[in-house]
């Protein structure tokens, strides 16, 4: 079986710059940002100092988590990749390929809750498509794209960091896929770690939207001059979003280990489940590139909306490579872009963890 039927989750930069990239269909002038492997969006300029960024992400159905919960995955996965640009989503497009096994009743749930959640955060919902596929057990149930216009001048990417920026992580590490399995496997987790750390867990699953995040740093921090860039923390976690930063940008980074925040009920179900939380993926923690000077007067108005924000390193020369520095000791950090938390999760449920 080749690597890339083996793997789970995205596909690595190696497929994505064989593969995908030389290949991308007509080359337009107006796209200011196209395809690039760690850069969230797409940049369109409309004319008139306008421009358009877009996004897409797949759909979530995880019956063990239950179908309101899917709908907020659903939704704010795809607005985390919207509010790395600095602005909000406006505009979305579902395509929806449920497995048959789908009520009538489970669908009308688990869409009233994509309403409400795209209501909430003021996306209107524009069209789309929506079948049945016999032979779909997936937990992904399709595709979503998400638009906003905004200032073409003020729209970030996360290609635009530099050597000397300070990095900065929001919140902790690996909060969605250690609620996942804390919610899909409760017996187990309480009877490991105790009802606290799997209720703690389970409550860090609304935390699991940085939105608020992107926006409130945008308030104190122009763009592009002193807040130069911002990625949702994904697959690969908090070190694989710097690393996808880093590789997009140009850069090199040092990064240190002791000050990647991690909360203690994710720090004992990732170590439960046998996940590195680094590297585990952590939708709802942002990763900013801000000049330095900045970085007090970002953490503490992020504090004053009871976010955390931690600096965790600092962008280098791309000859200084990606390096972490652990018990004092600077050494190379080697990221192979496979996410722990897919083979976990199978592994548990194969094994029988209720």
């Amino acid at each position: 079986m080749s690597a890339f039927e083996d793997k789970s989750g995205k596909v690595a930069a190696g497929t994505f710059k064989d593969v995908l990239l030389p290949q991308s269909g007509a080359q337009r002038e107006e796209v200011q940002v196209g395809p690039q492997f760690g850069v969230d969006t797409a940049v369109i300029n409309l004319g008139n100092n306008l421009g358009m960024a877009v996004s897409s992400d797949p759909l979530s159905l995880i019956p063990s988590i239950g179908l309101q919960e899917s709908a907020w995955l659903s939704v704010h996965l795809l607005a985390n990749d919207m509010a790395s640009t600095g602005f909000a989503p406006m505009y979305a497009q579902f395509v929806l390929n449920l497995p048959t096994s789908l009520s009538l009743e489970s669908f009308k749930e688990y869409w009233h809750y994509i309403h409400q959640y795209c209501q909430d955060i003021g996306v209107a919902i524009t069209g789309g498509h929506t079948g049945q596929i016999e032979g779909q057990n997936s937990t992904i149930s399709g595709g979503g794209t998400m638009f906003l216009t905004a200032p073409l001048g003020e729209i970030l990417t996360s290609n635009k960091a530099e050597p000397g920026d300070l990095l900065i992580v929001t919140k902790d590490t690996a909060l969605v896929s250690t609620s996942i399995l804390a919610m899909s496997f409760p017996e187990t987790v309480k009877n490991k770690l105790g009802k606290e750390v799997w209720e703690k867990g389970c409550e860090n699953f609304y935390r699991t939207s940085s939105l608020p995040d992107a926006l409130a740093a945008k308030e104190v921090l122009p763009s592009k001059t002193d807040l130069k860039a911002m990625h949702d923390v994904t697959e690969g976690g908090v070190l694989g979003a710097i690393c996808e930063m880093a590789g997009a940008s140009g850069c090199g980074f040092r990064v240190y280990d002791d000050t990647l925040p991690v909360g203690e009920a994710q720090r004992q179900i990732a170590a439960l489940f046998d996940i590195d939380h680094r590297f585990s993926v952590g939708a709802g923690s942002m990763l900013m590139a801000v000049k330095p000077g900045n970085e007090q007067q970002i953490i503490d108005h992020l504090a004053s909306k009871a976010i955390r924000a931690t600096v965790v390193g600092e962008m280098t020369a791309k000859e200084d490579r990606f390096t972490i520095v652990e018990h004092d000791k600077e050494k190379p950090l080697l990221f192979d872009g496979k996410d722990p938390y897919w083979e976990a999760f199978f592994k548990a449920y194969k094994a029988g963890w209720r």
